[in-house]
């Protein structure tokens, strides 16, 4: 039986520093929470309304529909509730890297880590001031990617500084990014925040700028949403390889 005083902790789990305190966060609905049952996030409670859906009995407290939707941080709750322990990952070392610049949209950053398993990029690196990616939004945006792609928290101008490898920034007014003549597999590629672009200390340190074309010069839309332009490079980058 779930307690009132666990019901208030979930709850509270909606907010960065519980989820810190407690090194605790959660995933929502049958697909995310298999997701993050077979990586290496540990479970520490599941509430279901349908406890036989998974074979974790030990682990499960049965709720009733009224008592998911007083701790779903969903519209429509989906019969599930997983609290797993927060796992900070590692930076592994490549010759090629996604870089996110106070990147504030939660729903963004989970279609934008969604994209990156679907591309093959199994690391984000965002700033420190960067929505966290452990998020009741992030996590349900990233449709259990997130159990796949690791995020890391960095102070970008010391990470850009330590690697010696080119820098290249994203802006509308860059140049196409069809005309990108370097090497595709080594480069640091840097997107901003959805408001401000790209910080203009990190800025100064990226050697050019790329922008994904309108097809014509008719459109009138001024600009793509973030979580678009960062899939639509990605993209480029990986089924476009020349080498």
């Amino acid at each position: 039986m779930v307690t009132k005083n666990e019901l208030k902790y979930i709850r509270r789990l909606n907010n960065k520093s519980e989820r810190i305190k407690n090194n605790q966060f959660v995933v929502e609905g049958e697909k995310s929470i298999k997701d993050f049952l077979s990586s290496d996030y540990k479970l520490k409670k599941l509430f279901s309304t349908h406890p036989e859906d998974f074979n974790l009995f030990e682990k499960t407290v049965k709720i009733s529909l009224s008592q998911l939707k007083q701790i779903s941080f969903l519209k429509s709750p989906n019969k599930h509730l997983g609290v797993f322990e927060i796992k900070y990952k590692e930076l592994k070392k490549s010759s090629q890297y996604i870089l996110l610049d106070s990147i504030n949209d939660p729903g963004n950053l989970g279609t934008i880590i969604r994209s990156a398993e679907w591309f093959g990029f199994k690391q984000i690196i965002c700033s420190k001031n960067s929505v966290d990616c452990y998020n009741p939004k992030v996590v349900q945006a990233s449709m259990g990617s997130l159990s796949r792609v690791d995020i890391i928290y960095k102070d970008l101008i010391k990470f850009i500084r330590n690697e010696k490898i080119p820098v290249f920034g994203t802006s509308k007014e860059g140049k196409s990014i069809l005309e990108f003549s370097k090497n595709i597999n080594s480069g640091i590629w840097i997107f901003g925040s959805e408001a401000n672009g790209i910080s203009n200390d990190i800025s100064e340190l990226c050697e050019s700028f790329y922008s994904i074309p309108k097809s014509n010069k008719e459109i009138l839309t001024e600009s793509l949403n973030l979580s678009t332009s960062v899939s639509l490079v990605m993209s480029y980058l990986k089924l476009f390889n020349r080498s």
